[in-house]
């Protein structure tokens, strides 16, 4: 560990049911409880148990509408499981296998032992799912008891072996065969750690293909790697991006990709905002030229948002929510926020508009299509993406407000009328507040 790095302290209770990880920084002393696993299920089989309780965590922390349950596939005179479970989000897929120890553990090195032989074996099972996928896709149900095609070919997949184990022993650090696809063993603590202290599944996802390129660790010491990870992000030096790809009135905004703080441990609303947007999205009927499978692009496209933009993001949605409705009557106020990847592929803008109806609709379009045809336009990419969310404040009933969801993907199909008509309703004024 470089002196830029905090110094870390790992100290486990008497009972083994909570460890402290004590860091030493620059800002002074930080330290970090992290408690067990979440309980198994009562009166459920203990290697069942440990897949529900994986599955529960990685849906209350996360989204439900990204993991998935096992399926079966036919294979010669049989039939193979598709994984304990499958998270799946944007591009990128982890199959999930899940090991209990249901007996009592005898020596340290027969516990090594064991671990060894059930990640090995776990390993193979999930190149076999992936290898599967790949010659047919599969209906997969998730969380939320809707069914999705998966095939092998749209996802860049990762192996994540999720070890239950009463007491592993100290240093453990589990081997295997590679099997041609990133890899990474974790205990159900350092499962259940991820969850919580991203609260999103998409960055749980993106940690662990990063957190599996780098060299093998001891079980049950992720949040020590964590950590030492989002040391080494808060000291790096930002990237240079070009800000007018945004167009005029664009600025660099740049935080560590993982939080040292857990994602909304402040306990304000701000922080729930995405959750309830992604909420609205998910429970929302679909219209009759929608799919599940659209559906779960929106999810992963907003479930994009940085963790740790969230609170501010949240903010400004709620004040924005606020001024809009601070209007003469019959006046109609428009607030936006806009969001650029660094590559220029995605881009997220959320809205706040005084009233919904079918003006303000089309009126949100025609913004959309405008903004993705001018990001389009100035990267030069052809496979771009735009989502764009609009919240438009209720008078009456139990929701606060309306959500619309609207995404563009590819080239712009707008014709030079359209532009000339778009850009003046919308180019008129300095542009919206923006953030790359």
């Amino acid at each position: 560990m470089d002196d830029a790095q905090p110094q870390m302290t790992w100290r486990r209770a008497n009972d083994g049911a909570e460890v402290t990880l004590i860091m030493e920084t620059s800002a002074g002393v930080c330290i970090r409880h992290i408690p067990d696993a979440l309980p198994l299920p009562p009166d459920t089989d203990p290697g069942k148990g440990a897949e529900l309780a994986t599955h529960a965590a990685a849906a209350t922390w996360g989204l439900p509408d990204f993991v998935f349950h096992p399926s079966m596939a036919e294979k010669g005179s049989g039939r193979r499981e598709l994984g304990d479970r499958v998270v799946l989000t944007g591009r990128r897929g982890l199959i999930v296998q899940v090991k209990c120890r249901t007996v009592a553990p005898k020596s340290d090195e027969a516990e090594r032992a064991w671990i060894n032989k059930v990640v090995g074996k776990g390993m193979r099972q999930a190149k076999g799912t992936v290898r599967t996928l790949n010659l047919a896709a599969a209906q997969m149900v998730n969380g939320r008891d809707r069914t999705l095609s998966v095939a092998g070919d749209a996802f860049e997949w990762a192996a994540v072996l999720v070890l239950d184990h009463p007491r592993v022993p100290d240093a453990t650090v589990p081997d295997w065969e590679p099997i041609g696809i990133p890899a990474i063993t974790l205990t159900r603590r350092d499962w259940d750690f991820l969850f919580d202290q991203l609260r999103s599944t998409t960055a749980v996802v993106d940690y662990l293909f990063r957190a599996a390129a780098e060299p093998k660790g001891a079980l049950g010491e992720e949040p020590l790697r964590y950590y030492e990870l989002a040391a080494a992000d808060a000291e790096a030096e930002p990237a240079v991006i070009d800000t007018d790809l945004v167009g005029q009135g664009g600025w660099q905004w740049s935080a560590p990709l993982l939080p040292q703080a857990p994602a909304g441990g402040e306990g304000t609303r701000a922080h729930l905002m995405t959750r309830i947007m992604l909420e609205d999205i998910a429970t929302s009927p679909l219209p009759s030229s929608g799919t599940e499978q659209d559906r779960h692009v929106l999810l992963s496209d907003l479930d994009r948002l940085p963790v740790s933009a969230r609170t501010e993001w949240g903010e400004l949605l709620l004040d924005m929510l606020g001024d809009v409705q601070d209007v003469a009557q019959g006046s109609t106020k428009w607030r936006f926020r806009r969001m650029l990847d660094p590559d220029g592929t995605q881009q997220l803008i959320t809205g706040c508009c005084t009233r919904s109806d079918g003006i303000t609709r089309e009126a949100f379009r025609s913004y959309i299509q405008l903004r993705h045809h001018e990001v389009s336009e100035r990267t030069g990419l052809t496979d771009a993406a735009t989502l764009g969310v609009l919240l438009t404040p209720r008078t009456s009933g139990s929701r606060e407000w309306d959500t619309t969801c609207l995404r563009i993907c590819g080239p712009s199909d707008l014709d030079d009328d359209e532009l000339e008509r778009y850009r003046g309703l919308w180019n008129r004024a300095p542009a919206p507040e923006t953030r790359l």
